[in-house]
């Protein structure tokens, strides 16, 4: 518990400096990914003032979210979603960030109960046009958004990226800075969109100099992540 409060505050520290830095104090979002974490360290975290976590699995984070329900926690999808737990994701999850094709789009709107809140949305871009990796192209990003606009069960609130994670900092830069053009493109059409989703622990820094409103920390807040078999 004293190593979790820890690398908790010092991260917190680390996003804060950086924010001022950008000329942006306050302004950024920890995103806390509890990928193949048990509950109990996701609870542990919590008492630390952690309130928002992340999942890249539907069926890993429907057990979870269940056992902390007492915790009034928010929860946000990251990973891939197939169309056929789109339903399920819509029901369990109070953001999904990775919407990706007009056919996710609508399959989150029929899913999300008319009795909740929207669920907010991000769509994901591949910045980078890596080869089989999940986001839609550039280009794509307008009219992607404008179909989640229109639904009237979804709220739009902005972009994600997972760029390639390449060993030179200047290309993870432009990457980061051609994400933050387009979101800045994408509030031009839609002004009511207010999160970059982008950085993780080993360049979240230079995320939030590039514009970053929210980073995505796992492995540098809970250290190594235990080996765990996908069941989704």
């Amino acid at each position: 518990m004293e190593a979790l409060h820890r690398s908790h505050r010092d991260i917190r520290q680390r996003l804060e400096n950086a924010a001022i830095l950008a000329g942006r104090p306050g302004g950024v979002e920890l995103l806390a990914v509890a990928k193949t974490q048990p509950a109990a360290a996701v609870r542990a975290l919590a008492a630390c003032g952690q309130s928002a976590f992340a999942e890249n699995y539907v069926q890993e984070a429907a057990g979870k979210i269940g056992a902390l329900a007492d915790l009034g926690l928010t929860w946000h999808l990251i990973g891939h979603l197939q169309s056929n737990k789109a339903a399920q994701a819509a029901e369990l999850f109070d953001w999904v960030q990775s919407v990706d094709r007009p056919k996710l789009v609508r399959a989150l709107a029929t899913g999300r109960a008319a009795t909740r809140p929207p669920l907010n949305v991000l769509v994901q871009v591949n910045v980078d046009g890596e080869t089989g990796k999940s986001g839609c192209a550039p280009a794509e990003v307008a009219a992607l958004a404008d179909a989640v606009a229109a639904e009237p069960r979804l709220r739009l609130r902005g972009l994600m990226a997972i760029p390639e994670p390449h060993p030179d900092p200047g290309h993870r830069r432009a990457a980061f800075r051609a994400m933050r053009a387009l979101f800045d493109e994408l509030a031009r059409r839609h002004p009511g969109i207010d999160t970059l989703s982008m950085g993780m622990s080993d360049d979240f820094e230079l995320a939030i100099a590039e514009g970053a409103t929210m980073v995505r920390v796992g492995t540098a807040l809970f250290g190594a992540r235990p080996a765990k078999p996908r069941a989704d």
